[in-house]
């Protein structure tokens, strides 16, 4: 974390006190208010990305380009568009293939600073494997100065990220004033238990104040259920850094 990491630590645990976790339920928060570089992260645990991964992806992308010293091809704009507006996943595919699958995410990770974050096996992308801290680090390089990816490439990603599709406009916009938001969720159900990943990655304004808000969720018995847990910690989140985590 950069500026004055874990500053809010024991504000954000408090605040997330009062956040009802579904039995068997995980949850792990990171927040950053960017005016102050003031941070904090609650819970450690490694989650599956599901389509916020799309972001990590993206970046890459125009991280390999920027190097190349070349523009997105059309192709690759019209599939970086549904990606994220729409969360489809055949552009993710697509995308995730012309990167190098997990060795091109994990490269590029490296240079973005995140450290805990895995790529998927094959081609299973939304098993890649992260951390609410490194979430943080990725929307530092998106909608920080001190990044990577250059000022039209973070445009370019936070544009998309603004024009999510009307039903998955959920998440840590809930924290949000109105639709000062630019998010990009996930949501994935397991085979294996039947229970949900449900996950919420962005930048929120609340009270003229903006947020860098990363929410990961794991073990709840259905996607309305971990919307529900996901939009509770973001909104408890950010309160913690306003100064009211009493509600």
């Amino acid at each position: 974390m950069t500026g004055a990491a874990m500053g809010g630590g024991a504000l954000l645990s408090r605040a997330m006190t009062g956040v009802s976790v579904p039995a068997g339920a995980q949850v792990s928060v990171a927040v950053l208010e960017v005016a102050s570089g003031a941070s904090a992260v609650y819970g450690d645990a490694a989650f599956d990305t599901a389509s916020i991964v799309k972001v990590d992806v993206l970046a890459a992308l125009l991280l390999q380009a920027q190097d190349a010293g070349r523009r997105l091809t059309a192709a690759e704009r019209a599939y970086a568009a549904k990606m994220i507006e729409n969360s489809d996943n055949a552009s993710a595919t697509a995308l995730w293939h012309t990167i190098g699958r997990a060795g091109g995410l994990d490269t590029a990770n490296r240079r973005f600073g995140l450290t805990a974050t895995s790529g998927g096996e094959g081609g299973l992308w939304g098993l890649t494997q992260t951390t609410a801290a490194d979430q943080l680090r990725l929307l530092q390089q998106v909608f920080g100065e001190d990044s990577e990816l250059s000022k039209s490439s973070r445009r370019y990603v936070q544009g998309l990220m603004e024009s999510v599709e009307a039903d998955q406009q959920w998440g840590v916009s809930a924290a949000a004033d109105g639709n000062c938001w630019a998010l990009k969720n996930g949501w994935l159900p397991r085979s294996t238990t039947g229970l949900w990943g449900v996950n919420s990655i962005g930048r929120v304004t609340a009270d003229g104040t903006d947020y860098l808000v990363a929410v990961l969720s794991k073990g709840t018995e259905s996607q309305a259920k971990g919307i529900a847990l996901v939009e509770t910690a973001a909104q408890a989140a950010v309160s913690a850094f306003a100064g009211d985590c009493s509600g």
